[in-house]
């Protein structure tokens, strides 16, 4: 179970980065870097616990997540200003995180119920909640909101891993499946613009027109 362990300090440090990143784009003092790096880096995992019903959540177990959170805050805070362009690299880094995070996120699940569908459910939580909430609190475009392909990553990121998991293959082989797969999703997504059809009839009326 290393493997995961260290799939799982990867993910809180990458997602934690990208809060960084996002803190510094709103030019926050190093509170407000340290913030927004410990609610994304945690935000995912969080969730994935209350839902299993596993608490105390990981980083109340554990507060050596919180520390690696801080870690990245303190070393965006310092050195965000080098970067040409800090939203591309947040991106990028997001999709790197997204990829190791649905592994472990689909490996909790399985472990926790046993079940394929819970664990690729908890896999893509896992793997997306951080971002969204990173986006709500910095008042940035969404990554939901954004045309390239985003959960669904993860998702297959967490099918491959799971399924190579049912078929017996070594917990760092199915591991390294789940990565690769939801990389290649989410990074070709941004360097090709992968979109799925969106709906093009008729929008909403305003809520003003309704009432």
């Amino acid at each position: 179970m290393s493997l995961l362990v260290y799939l799982d300090y990867a993910g809180i440090a990458l997602f934690a980065a990208t809060g960084a990143l996002a803190a510094s784009r709103k030019q926050l003092d190093l509170i407000g870097f340290l913030f927004f790096a410990i609610v994304t880096g945690t935000g995912g995992g969080t969730v994935r616990d209350i839902i299993l019903g596993r608490v105390p959540v990981f980083w109340v177990l554990n507060p050596f997540y919180i520390v690696i959170c801080c870690i990245a805050g303190i070393v965006v805070f310092f050195t965000a200003h080098l970067l040409e362009s800090r939203y591309r690299l947040l991106i990028w880094l997001d999709a790197v995180g997204l990829a190791a995070y649905c592994v472990l996120g689909a490996a909790k699940g399985l472990a926790a119920t046993g079940s394929p569908t819970i664990a690729i459910v908890t896999g893509a939580l896992t793997a997306t909640f951080g971002g969204i909430l990173r986006d709500l609190l910095a008042n940035e475009p969404s990554v939901l909101l954004r045309p390239e392909i985003y959960v669904t990553a993860a998702l297959v990121g967490s099918g491959v891993f799971t399924s190579a998991n049912a078929l017996g293959a070594e917990i760092y082989i199915a591991s390294a499946c789940g990565v690769a797969a939801a990389f290649a999703v989410r990074g070709g997504a941004l360097w090709f613009g992968w979109t799925f059809p969106t709906y093009k009839h008729r929008p909403g009326r305003h809520p003003d027109d309704v009432m």
